[in-house]
């Protein structure tokens, strides 16, 4: 059982690593190696900011801030607990990432190399910076990483099995390809808030970090909201009041006012402040800068609903409602057992 040890320190060390770039202090360094690794990493950041204007400082800090607080000894420990974990015969897995927010497939990455498994990693052109960097700082300190760890752009030969993320297209083409291999295969999914017209102040300026962490590009984004027939709209949107410096950003400004303006040539009713618009609506996912809305009669045959359509929901935001549910302001902080549409990505890489 050292193997796993061995990966466990690795990525705690990886996780202080991470965690310097969180504060605005610069560290002290033991030699020069450490102080080149700093400075490469920082230099990678501001690529990623540059590449893709989604990727805001705040977004980045945010994501790094997540993934130092979840690569603790007492964290992976409390995770891997959970499984008998024997020495594996190591596959190569491959894992096909999405780009939406900074380092989304850190978890899947994670996952197959803390078991013992290769790793053949296809990442998104929108997030290809601060992977690849985070990879070689770990050859660095765990030298049983180098050659387990590949990144491609060309197209993936030679693995044993897939963990794939996009669309609901593109699951269609993974399905295609990879439907012959053992594989977890992930469509979209957009999470939901459940109010009652009970919640305090505070819980609704907590709903604010769900719908406006990553503009909302992520699938634990609150993109719609389920509200009693009769709801006043006066408090929620007091609640997001906090968040408007957002309609600074001109990515986001622009697909507010692009947003706006096809509904209001369409003569769809609007609820909006200037920064949010609500709109009506029996979708899940809904556009940047807009969140939609249904009304409920009874709580019973909501539930139903929401069991019914648990495929098309990341996350369920509400106040002891529901048994799996995600307190308000915490769906951008999910666990290291916190599994992507609920399927568990350790128990399927230990049955390769």
């Amino acid at each position: 059982m050292s193997d796993i040890h061995n990966r466990i320190d690795a990525f705690v060390k990886l996780g202080a690593f991470i965690a310097q770039f969180t504060s605005n202090k610069k560290p002290e360094f033991n030699n020069d190696k450490e102080a080149d690794f700093y400075d490469g990493f920082k230099h990678q950041l501001k690529l990623a900011q540059e590449h893709n204007t989604w990727f805001t400082n705040n977004n980045i800090q945010f994501a790094l801030q997540n993934w130092a607080d979840a690569l603790t000894e007492s964290n992976l420990k409390k995770w891997l607990s959970a499984y008998l974990i024997d020495e594996v015969t190591p596959k190569k897995v491959a894992i096909i990432m999405a780009g939406n927010i900074p380092l989304v497939g850190f978890h899947d990455f994670l996952s197959v190399l803390i078991i013992g498994h290769e790793v053949l990693v296809k990442q998104s052109s929108n997030d290809k910076h601060l992977l690849p960097y985070l990879a070689k700082y770990l050859e660095s300190i765990e030298p049983s990483f180098k050659g387990k760890i590949t990144f491609t752009e060309e197209r993936m030969e030679g693995f044993e099995a897939v963990i794939a993320t996009g669309s609901d297209n593109t699951s269609r083409y993974f399905e295609y390809y990879f439907g012959s291999k053992p594989n977890i295969i992930r469509k979209n999914r957009n999470s939901v808030a459940v109010l009652t017209g009970k919640e305090t102040k505070e819980q609704l300026e907590a709903l604010g970090k769900d719908i406006f962490t990553y503009y909302g590009l992520g699938c634990r984004s609150v993109s719609k909201l389920f509200v009693p027939n009769g709801y006043n709209f006066d408090d929620f949107f007091k609640g997001m009041f906090p968040y408007g410096d957002i309609i600074h950003q001109n990515k986001y400004a622009n697909n507010y006012d692009y947003n706006k303006a096809v509904y209001l040539m369409s003569l769809f009713k609007l609820l909006e402040n200037g920064f949010l618009m609500l709109k009506e609506d029996k979708s899940y996912a809904s556009p940047i800068a807009t969140v939609f809305y249904e009304k409920y009669d009874d709580m019973d045959s909501l539930k139903e609903r929401l069991t019914t359509d648990e495929d098309k929901i990341q996350c369920i935001v509400a106040d002891n409602l529901f048994d799996n549910e995600v307190v308000f302001g915490q769906t951008q902080h999910p666990n290291l057992w916190d599994y992507a549409d609920g399927v568990d990505t350790i128990k399927f890489l230990l049955k390769l």
